[in-house]
């Protein structure tokens, strides 16, 4: 079944300021102090003119860069965030280096810093457990530049579930609802990219994986899996996975995801009660939690976090160039999946069989001006990918041996019926009863 073309769903959350980033809100600039509220306005002194502030990023004064105005739009470097601008005429802001950008955006669905998990997942995620039920391969994946919450927003906490926990949780109750005409299966597996090598993060000893393709699809070779009764069997073994993912500290992050880390779950269903005819739906729920892009000079990175660094960005360099691609109507011939593991792996999820939710995650301070800018600009693109899902059913006619254990399947469901009747005590008395008027 065709379900047509539709976009990517793209949604944006705001982080809120980190607590190193509220002190850096209020600083010394000049001669006299500049204090600055969660909005970016000036609350002192005027800046001396002799030493004007810069409205761009600058380690000495921080401010917030986004205004969200609605669930669906936010404004990235309002003018009314910046000191300056707000005490200079208009015609003097291009006298005072980079112009104010004042760029809006519209997104299928903002979280500002306000926002909690749940209603994260209820606006982004929560559609996907009904299309991976009805058969479509799902994707959801967070993007953003490093420190920018997309492992909180994925994984999440004990005390704040992520997405994983929040969507298996879900995909199990509706298991659980329809379990009485309808057999399900489930498997999990969870891998990680790393410097370009896969590598399985439940059986890391395995070493460095091959990718196999077939029938368009990248699938690693050896890849195992296990088979989860309840989501907290999803959420124990992607925290055992975490412990053996590659994370370092950096200057931006003290535990920076330096992989990109993909869970995927596989539901299979098929009827209790087949007819000639045996149907079943097998669909692919894939969570990612991509690494974040970075500058050096951010991060400060040397060594082999400069080698990993150069290696994230140019795996997410390749994700662009195939966004772009399968964005821009010109370019309808080829697109640059073979650039990365990653695009390889995300063939299906950017442009082929799939509904996809991207979760954008952006930082409100303008430490981090430039990667806010540009990943806006990222998933402003992204909007524009039209993927086709198709309901993923398998018919095979029966042999002829599979109807006498059809048959017997049937005489025990029957027989599971009755007893439940019975134990509810709600079989029809046959004895007419008289009834005293």
């Amino acid at each position: 079944m065709n379900d047509g073309a539709s976009s990517i769903s793209v949604a944006v959350r705001v982080r809120p300021f980190s607590a190193k980033e509220q002190l850096q809100l209020s600083s010394t600039y000049g001669v006299g102090p500049v204090l600055f509220n969660s909005d970016g306005s000036a609350t002192s002194s005027t800046p001396q003119p002799s030493r004007p502030m810069p409205i761009n990023n600058n380690p000495g004064c921080m401010r917030k860069v986004l205004k969200v105005l609605d669930e669906r739009i936010l404004v990235f470097d309002p003018p009314e965030s910046n000191a300056v601008a707000s005490f200079q005429p208009k015609s003097a802001l291009p006298m005072m280096g980079k112009k104010v950008k004042d760029i809006r955006f519209c997104f299928d669905r903002v979280f500002d810093e306000d926002c909690g998990q749940e209603e994260v997942y209820d606006g982004s995620a929560k559609e996907l457990v009904g299309h991976v039920m009805n058969g479509f391969h799902s994707t959801v994946f967070a993007y953003g530049a490093t420190g920018c919450g997309k492992t909180h927003t994925i994984s999440g906490s004990e005390t704040q579930p992520g997405i994983v926990f929040l969507i298996m949780k879900d995909l199990f109750a509706r298991i659980g609802a329809k379990s009485d005409d309808t057999d399900f299966s489930l498997s999990v597996s969870y891998l990680e990219i790393y410097n370009e090598t896969i590598r399985d993060l439940l059986e890391p000893e395995k070493g460095a994986l091959q990718l196999r393709e077939s029938n368009g699809t990248a699938t690693p070779a050896n890849l195992s899996t296990k088979e989860p009764k309840d989501a907290f069997d999803v959420v124990e073994w992607i925290t055992l996975g975490n412990q053996n993912r590659t994370v370092n500290a950096t200057e931006a992050n003290a535990t920076s995801s330096r992989s990109h880390a993909v869970l995927r779950v596989t539901v299979t269903q098929k009827p209790k009660a087949g007819g000639l005819t045996d149907t079943q739906q097998s669909a692919t729920l894939s969570v990612i939690d991509l690494a974040g892009s970075e500058r050096a000079s951010v991060t400060k990175n040397k060594g082999d976090r400069l080698i990993e660094g150069a290696n994230i960005n140019r795996s997410l360099l390749a994700l662009g160039n195939c966004i772009n691609a399968l964005c821009d109507p010109r370019k309808r011939g080829h697109v640059p999946y073979r650039d990365s593991k990653l695009t390889r792996l995300l063939k299906q999820s950017l442009g082929g069989n799939c509904k996809t939710v991207m979760i954008v995650c952006v930082s409100p301070s303008s430490a981090h001006y430039d990667e806010t800018h540009n990943t806006l600009q990222y998933a402003n693109r992204a909007k524009e990918i039209k993927t086709k899902a198709i309901r993923n059913v398998i018919s095979v006619d029966r042999h002829v041996a599979q109807y006498c254990q059809q048959i017997m399947q049937q005489a025990e469901q029957i027989e599971l019926l009755k007893k439940q009747l019975a134990d509810k005590g709600s079989y029809f008395d046959p004895q007419p009863r008289s009834h005293q008027l």
